[in-house]
């Protein structure tokens, strides 16, 4: 069976809705091309979300990110459309999608987008003292 680039994001159910949670995937892969020369752009995308209800399937992810591949698209357009996509699908309580594209005629480009659910508001971060790695350890 031969997979082919898709546009259609999966979900599942969140396995703990109770609480806030971060999910963070990198995705080291991206392609697309440029929309003024056809050229391939390369790009590392760094997604962090919180989800509510649902979270994206990586399968469906992988296919769908694949699904630019020949697509002409300018860096901050793709970024943006990339987190609506996830947004209108998993409609997290907070998404960040991060691109780090590499360099373009000398030029390298960061895209950082993000949705927040209206009204939600993080936990305060908890500090917690830090341990030296083998601190457990007698020496």
């Amino acid at each position: 069976m031969t997979t082919q680039p898709c546009t259609t994001l999966e979900t599942f159910a969140n396995p703990a809705p109770q609480r806030d949670f971060q999910i963070h995937m990198e995705i080291p892969e991206f392609t697309c091309l440029c929309p003024k020369t056809g050229q391939p752009d390369f790009a590392t995308l760094i997604l962090d979300y919180i989800p509510e209800k649902t979270c994206v399937e990586l399968k469906s992810l992988k296919l769908y990110i694949w699904s630019f591949r020949d697509q002409g698209c300018f860096h901050e357009a793709v970024t943006n459309q990339i987190l609506d996509d996830l947004v209108r699908a998993t409609k997290p309580r907070f998404m960040r999608l991060t691109a780090k594209f590499f360099v373009r005629g000398g030029i390298f480009t960061n895209v950082v987008a993000e949705h927040r659910k209206k009204g939600w508001k993080p936990a305060t971060p908890i500090e917690l003292a830090e341990f030296t790695p083998q601190s457990n350890s007698r020496g």
